[in-house]
């Protein structure tokens, strides 16, 4: 990697002249030296003394005074805490210590094996980078101003059409809200549609930002544990409180990776009615199904408009767009529309409409055909670099679809060790514990596969297989 080129000279003075201010070293009310005078000493174009004064003045921390030239101005001064001061100490609520001890990431960020990341060595970056330039530069002024629409018109309408074909969503382009993210999606559910304590049955184990979000929305989260079926409610906890939300993620569990049945879609709806309960159904990478058809999704098997389907582009163009959506009951569209402008605030329209052209003319299409074929190499190289600890006994989960394959593991003390040495290797680990809200039931591993390259694949999947079979060997 080449070294960052140097800062520009009228930046570079621009700092200079700053930190003295700043320091006290140039004192309130000093006078500058002229700007003729500055590129002299300096052997400096008088162009670049006046690009750094100028800065300075715009910042306040000049002033110019007519026909006297320009002073430093009199700024407030921060009063340093005394030596013997005891460091401050954070209090934090009941709901802001459980919400930081589910905050925890994964540090390092290393291409094997992060769940969750496309390949964005995939992605087609000089085709959208034409596409964003052309619409930044050729946007209506109008859309640069604060919106309500709940997302550009030409998106919806993109959107409809691609849920209806690929997910037999039924939907009009006005039930679509255009949100920043599922996360924000997840809140804006919760803000309108639940009440403080109400409870909100979730997969257990289960998506770590969906819980993270109904717990800081103040909601009693009630875990139900899954099967090889995904969610089964009959399962949950005795004497559980009827649920005002129920999450699941029925496509492609998050993370055991299971498909839910048909029937038992339907038991669920039927279960959500007699609550009266909003199913959120986060279809979070449908796209990615390599051996199996897609099964319908609830929201087009639901009757009674009580699903809330969500989908995001994070995982099948990159998580830096932060662009999501809400498929909502007519009746509730233009509500959210109304919140989400309020409590939330709406934007990036020039990007949407780079998005809706991307859809609109099969770009998008032909991107997730291509990211399904080099997902489905990836996971068959990880498969191989993984076939002496699968010979030896270690357990993967179908990989039938999505982006990460679960290794199952005999001990969450197993898991620790593991996570331990794949530090040192530059390997991430995610422990299939920390996606429990309780006890864990399983011990595992969440291998991601999508955002590392083959190569890197063979050789953290080497790595841990070798590192697995050590330990088994020390097990024996």
């Amino acid at each position: 990697m080449s070294a960052a080129a140097p800062a520009p000279l009228s930046h570079q003075l621009y700092r200079l002249l700053r930190d003295w201010i700043q320091r006290g070293e140039l004192g309130a009310g000093r006078r500058l030296p002229s700007s003729r005078r500055l590129a002299r000493a300096l052997s400096l174009g008088r162009n670049t003394v006046l690009a750094a004064t100028e800065r300075l003045a715009a910042e306040g921390l000049v002033e110019s005074r007519p026909g006297a030239g320009l002073f430093v101005a009199t700024l407030p001064t921060v009063t340093a805490p005394p030596p013997a001061s005891a460091p401050l100490t954070p209090h934090f609520s009941r709901r802001g210590k459980a919400l930081v001890e589910r905050c925890a990431t994964l540090s390092e960020h290393y291409q094997a094996f992060a769940p969750g990341v496309p390949g964005l060595d995939l992605f087609p970056h000089a085709q959208w980078q034409r596409l964003l330039r052309r619409h930044y530069r050729q946007t209506d002024e109008a859309l640069l101003a604060y919106q309500t629409g709940g997302g550009l018109p030409a998106l919806k309408a993109a959107l409809c059409d691609y849920l209806t074909l690929s997910r037999a969503v039924r939907c009009r382009p006005q039930q679509i809200v255009i949100t920043q993210g599922a996360q924000q999606a997840f809140e804006l559910i919760a803000q309108l549609l639940t009440d403080q304590g109400d409870s909100v049955w979730m997969e257990e184990p289960g998506y770590g930002g969906a819980q993270t979000a109904f717990l800081g929305a103040g909601l009693a989260l009630t875990p139900v544990p899954v099967d090889e079926y995904g969610m089964n409610s009959a399962l949950r906890p005795p004497g559980s409180p009827s649920p005002a939300l129920i999450y699941v993620t029925p496509s492609h569990q998050y993370p055991s990776g299971a498909t839910m049945p048909v029937p038992r879609r339907l038991m669920l709806l039927e279960q959500a009615e007699a609550h009266g309960a909003w199913v959120i159904e986060d279809d979070y990478d449908s796209e990615f199904r390599y051996d199996i058809a897609p099964a319908p999704s609830l929201q087009g098997l639901s009757t009674t408009a009580r699903v809330l389907y969500l989908g995001t582009f994070s995982k099948v163009l990159y998580p830096g767009l932060r662009l999501g959506y809400l498929v909502l009951p007519e009746a509730m569209a233009d509500t959210f529309r109304l919140a989400q402008a309020r409590l939330q605030r709406e934007g990036h329209y020039p990007l949407q409409a780079a998005l809706a052209e991307f859809i609109t003319r099969g770009d998008f299409a032909r991107h997730i055909a291509r990211m399904r074929k080099q997902y489905r190499r990836r996971q068959a190289r990880l498969r191989e670099a993984l076939a002496p600890a699968v010979a030896a006994g270690l357990v993967l989960s179908s990989g039938h679809a999505g982006m990460h394959l679960v290794a199952e593991l005999q001990s969450v003390d197993e898991e620790i060790r593991l996570i331990e040495q794949a530090r040192l290797a530059r390997v991430t680990l995610s422990p299939l514990s920390r996606y429990y809200l309780g006890a864990p039931r399983r011990a595992g591993l969440v291998l991601g596969y999508a955002g590392a390259t083959e190569e890197e694949l063979s050789r953290a999947g080497h790595w841990l297989a070798t590192a697995w079979l050590a330990l088994g060997q020390q097990r024996s």
